[in-house]
């Protein structure tokens, strides 16, 4: 076999190899992105579980405070129906701050802030909070790794022929940089 045939047969199968190892990059990365909305989406859910007790123990103390407590369930069903990561992201920032709210109401009310199980499931509530938002930032640092590799080249020429698209960053909405202000 002459050797410039061995030169070409030894470039394509190295050219081979690196689409192949390129194209499992892409799929890793596309792949910790989905598991990364996964785990927020895990603690939305164990969110949503303490919601309705801590709506249910605030609302046999401010009985008059309806509507606060009707905008927080109702931010929690909207996030439920949302199916895509981006209308989940939206609904989640209005979840997020009708429950300030709810806190902030919380305030008013010595004898709600002293009740155990209130206080309880505030406490549970902050530390999903606080889960939440790490996962957040774990879910942007995967989705710009990813984007990198699908903009980047050469990774791009690969991404581009198995139509590998770039994810959404979660952002947090205008009304979340806004200060809670309850008005009575």
């Amino acid at each position: 076999m002459p050797v410039w045939l061995i030169v070409i047969l030894v470039i394509v199968v190295i050219l081979v190899l690196w689409v192949i190892a390129t194209y499992n990059s892409l799929v890793s990365f596309r792949n910790r992105v989905k598991d990364a909305w996964s785990q927020i989406d895990v603690q939305l859910k164990r969110r949503f579980d303490l919601i309705p007790n801590l709506v249910e123990t605030v609302k046999g103390y401010t009985k008059h405070e309806s509507e606060t407590l009707e905008n927080v369930i109702k931010a929690r069903n909207t996030y439920m129906s949302a199916t895509l990561p981006e209308d989940q992201m939206k609904a989640d920032g209005e979840l997020t701050k009708a429950v300030s709210k709810l806190f902030a109401l919380s305030e008013s009310y010595p004898d709600l802030k002293a009740n155990t199980n209130f206080n309880d499931l505030q406490n549970q509530l902050k530390e999903t909070e606080n889960k939440i938002a790490m996962s957040r930032q774990f879910y942007n640092d995967i989705v710009m790794q990813y984007n990198n590799k699908v903009e980047m080249v050469p990774s791009n020429i690969i991404a581009n022929m198995f139509h590998f698209k770039k994810e959404t960053f979660f952002e947090a909405q205008e009304t979340e940089r806004e200060n809670v202000q309850v008005k009575f």
